[in-house]
């Protein structure tokens, strides 16, 4: 049985928020692990670690991380004790663990860079879902380069034609980079533009409560 579908067997949490790409280099990791540090803000959360690199449970490992980061095989045992729940999936999903995740969480959450491989691998993603009519999904523009590159509003008015895009977009900044080798969200790291990668995902985790 999939791991989602396990968890709706237990005490479901009031939010599951599943990230997933088809490319890997995307943020979808740091988009977990900072989505999760926003609804624990809230409510206490987890965070399963579905991808085989274990990138969220290496970076809790070399730091401190403010919610619980646990193996996808531990799930069902945490998933009564946390309302909010976050899952971290491997890249390169096929089709049938897409569909098992779309069918199992509240919202997927699909993140891409502005660069065109990672658009193609996007519009991939999107393709396979439709076919599957999953239609609670939302896309994020994340690793946006600065200005004067256009990159991120290209991207943006490419993807606005009828997908269905998130208003908030998440920049490229070193602070994340920091973060993660320093095992810690964003907010903790010594950095003088941290606050604003910060400040970014809280605009994707109000957007998504909203």
């Amino acid at each position: 049985m999939p791991l989602v579908q396990r968890l709706k067997y237990q005490k479901e949490p009031n939010m599951i928020i599943t990230v997933a790409s088809f490319k890997g280099g995307v943020s979808k990791t740091t988009t977990a692990v900072h989505l999760a540090a926003y609804l624990q803000e809230r409510s206490p959360t987890f965070l399963i670690d579905g991808d085989p690199n274990r990138s969220a449970t290496g970076w809790a490992r070399r730091g401190e991380l403010p919610f619980k980061v646990v193996d996808e095989r531990q799930a069902a045992r945490y998933a009564r004790d946390y309302p909010h729940c976050v899952i971290d999936t491997e890249a390169r999903l096929d089709t049938e663990d897409l569909k098992a995740l779309a069918d199992g969480c509240d919202l997927l959450v699909i993140p891409t860079t502005p660069d065109a491989l990672a658009l193609d691998a996007l519009m991939l993603t999107v393709k396979v879902l439709e076919t599957l009519s999953a239609s609670q999904y939302r896309v994020l523009l994340s690793i946006i380069p600065p200005r004067p590159s256009r990159d991120g509003d290209e991207a943006r008015t490419t993807l606005e034609s009828g997908l269905p895009l998130l208003n908030s977009s998440v920049r490229r900044l070193v602070a994340f980079q920091k973060a993660a080798l320093a095992g810690v969200p964003v907010y903790s790291v010594n950095d003088p533009r941290a606050h604003f990668g910060w400040e970014d995902y809280l605009q994707v985790g109000r957007e998504i409560l909203r």
